[in-house]
Order: C-alpha cells, then structure tokens, then sequence
C-alpha cells in the first residue's frame, strides 16, 4: 500500500539572520504547472525582494520515486540556496510541495556557510509552520442503514478503522466512510451481519485521499 507525505494546503515562516529577513512560502501542488504558478505569486508580491529562490518535489511521474525535482538558486552563490532549501524538503520526506524563500536583503553578507544555514533554517520553519498530512490508496464506503442501528454502526466503523466523512438523515441514515484500501472486508462483513443482508453498499474505487 503506497501512501505519502505532503502539506495541506499553504504554511509561511520567516527568520531573520545578520537584518536579512528570510521568509519562506510553503503550497501544496500536485502539477509542474501548479508549482511554477505559485512561484509567480510569491515573485509578484514580493518584487522589492533581492532573492526569490525556490525547490519543488512532485510525485508527477508515477507512484514511488519523486517523479519531479527542481530548484534555482536565483542569483544566490551556486548550492548555497536552492540545493539547501531542497535537502529541507527531502529530509522532512515531503512531496507534492514548493518551497518559496524570499530574501530581503539587509546590507551585511554572509558567505556560503552562513546562506546554506539562513535557507535551510527558513525552510525548516515553514515546514514547521505546516501542516502535514499523509495521502493513501483510500476506498469510500456509502452505507444506508435503519435508525436503531446507527450507535451500532458508528461502533462498527471506528473498530475497523473507517474515518466517517459525512452522514444523511433522512428515511434512512446514510454514512459516508473512508478507510484504507485492502482493510474494508472485515467492515463490509460485520455490516452484512449487523443488518442481515438489508443494508445498501457502495463501494468507490480505490483513490488517493489523506487519511
């Protein structure tokens, strides 16, 4: 069963070193078209800044090996920027995610050494500032039950893992669960037998989700 880490949604960070603000802008993208939009973004609404360098690891490609990997150091000292701002990422073991580290720069250099620590710290701090989340091969189930056996129910899913997503009342109670892939039979049996054949099931096709 596959599954990754990536980041819901956005997160930003920023750190100051020697009156250089450093200020990294974190985005969930699951498309090169995506990722370099975002960087558009961060450029626009940062023009004054000397520096927007950036990295990005997609799963774009295929399952298992990052299918995409890029990063520029934008001006900055070759591998003193965007190779750093990458390593944070990787190490972190993130995927489907840009980093976007501005760099307003404030009068005073600090060598390579002290670049490599100013965009790896900032990049750091954004993935802290984020929040991370894990995507696997997921099935959602629909199930339409009678009323009294809905506190049963509910029972049922939690001891099997099922995550509840929505619930409809109407005539009938309908559950929307999610549960990860290859884990749902021992569910469907227990459902058959609480209901005894007079449930109604559907089962979706596996799909990526965070779980």
């Amino acid at each position: 069963m596959s599954s990754y880490t990536t980041i819901d949604g956005r997160a930003v960070a920023e750190i100051e070193e020697k009156k250089s603000r450093f200020i990294a802008s974190l985005a969930h993208v699951e498309t090169e078209e995506e990722a370099l939009a975002f960087l558009d973004e961060i450029r626009v609404a940062n023009r004054m800044a000397r520096h927007n360098v950036y990295a990005y690891v997609l799963r774009e490609g295929g399952a298992g090996a990052a299918g995409r990997v890029r990063y520029s150091d934008d001006g900055e000292p070759q591998k003193t920027a965007g190779m750093p701002t990458l390593e944070a990422l990787q190490h972190a073991g993130l995927t489907d995610v840009i980093c976007v580290v501005t760099r307003y720069f404030g009068g005073v250099l600090l060598g390579t050494g002290g670049l490599v620590r100013a965009y790896t710290g900032a990049t750091q701090a954004g993935i802290e500032a984020a929040t991370k989340v894990v995507v696997s091969s997921c099935v959602d189930i629909s199930v339409r039950i009678e009323y009294p056996l809905y506190d049963q129910m509910l029972r049922i899913a939690s001891d099997c893992g099922a995550k509840v997503l929505d619930t409809q009342y109407a005539e009938a109670v309908t559950l929307k669960l999610r549960m990860l892939d290859g884990t749902q039979q021992p569910l469907l049996d227990k459902i058959t037998e609480l209901c005894r054949g007079q449930e109604r099931v559907e089962v979706s096709d596996p799909i990526d989700a965070m779980f």
